[in-house]
């Protein structure tokens, strides 16, 4: 009898040390990822040169990611990628799952979006790369049918609770504007400003229809900002209206370049994120390259021109890659630099 307590008694013993040494194990094998940059993409084009030309062969699985793109695509460096899929649903949705998520520690990652825009040929070209120090949300606006405008109104679109365009509504939303670290798009910029653009000879024939340069030039890399919309609008005089818009929302600080479906959403998301404690929003950078203009030439109809092959869609996708990649290169071979923070001058 006495044997027999013994033996019960070790095997409890036993036991209890296999399950601390396997609980151990578990937080071991469960300590979170801290990635050093997270390139943040919406639509497996946007991705695919990232996977192509980076070694990023290490997943992570995230509950909440979009079903289409469930996992993180890391590498031993501390490079991952995501991908959101598009519009601001599943832009905001992803984001957040990401940040919530505690497989992850994101206290130093920086964050590159980098997506592909149609683009104002007031300020850029077919393929060309642009990185933002605003964000404005473009659907934000009453709107007035475009055929039933009072006298004397430039546009249909204008502020909420506003009398007419041009007049700056309060910020109820919260996330109109959301401005961006801009010493570090200026570093970006710098640090990729001479990149090598990818061109094409389908770019360079349509590109040629336009009157004046940027539009009608080779692909540069500049500084402007963008609009986001889940809206794919089209033609001259909205574009006209969304500049206007920018200006009036940023006191004339911003400069429309880009227009694209999610960005306000994303950085809602990680706002939220910085403003939880998880996540450093001096740390986001955004980058859109262009894959389209978003408004026809003298003599084309916006129809034509939204339906339009123009042959930017393959130099876009590669130029934000090429021009993103600059930035995060110098973040992860320079990382003691770049660890507290983005180096000044």
């Amino acid at each position: 009898m006495i044997s027999e307590q013994l033996e019960r008694g070790l095997l409890v013993k036993f036991l209890s040390c296999l399950a601390a040494a396997l609980i151990a194990a578990g937080s071991a094998h469960a300590a979170p990822l801290a990635p050093k940059v997270i390139v943040i993409t919406m639509f497996k084009g946007e991705a695919a040169n990232w996977l192509k030309n980076e070694k990023l062969d290490q997943k992570l699985s995230v509950p909440g990611l979009s079903k289409a793109f469930p996992e993180l695509a890391c590498d031993e460096r501390g490079l991952c990628l995501m991908t959101t899929s598009m519009g601001y649903a599943n832009a905001a949705s992803s984001i957040s799952a990401l940040v919530h998520s505690d497989a992850l520690d994101l206290s130093k990652t920086y964050f590159l979006i980098a997506g592909i825009a149609g683009v104002d040929p007031d300020q850029g070209t077919l393929g060309s790369a642009h990185w933002a120090r605003y964000a404005i949300d473009g659907g934000l606006q009453w709107e007035i049918d475009g055929r039933s405008l009072p006298e004397g109104w430039p546009t249909g679109y204008f502020g909420i609770f506003t009398k007419k365009p041009g007049e700056k509504p309060k910020p109820d939303y919260g996330t109109e504007v959301i401005q961006l670290n801009a010493a570090l798009a200026e570093k970006a910029y710098a640090l990729s400003k001479d990149v090598e653009l990818l061109d094409s000879d389908a770019a360079k024939a349509y590109r040629a229809h336009y009157p004046a340069p940027p539009a009608n030039a080779p692909p540069a890399v500049s500084l402007c900002d963008t609009v986001s919309d889940d809206t794919w609008w089209h033609g001259k005089a909205i574009s006209e209206a969304m500049a206007a818009w920018t200006k009036t929302l940023t006191d004339g600080a911003a400069t429309y370049c880009t227009t694209q479906q999610e960005d306000n959403a994303t950085l809602t998301a990680l706002q939220r994120g910085a403003d939880m404690g998880r996540l450093d929003f001096n740390r986001v950078a955004l980058l859109r390259a262009a894959s389209n203009f978003d408004q026809e030439y003298p003599g084309e109809t916006p129809t034509d021109s939204l339906a339009a092959n123009s042959g930017g869609f393959v130099p876009s996708l590669v130029n934000a890659y090429r021009v993103g990649s600059k930035l995060t290169e110098v973040i992860l071979s320079n990382w003691g630099q770049w660890k507290d923070g983005p180096p000044k001058g």
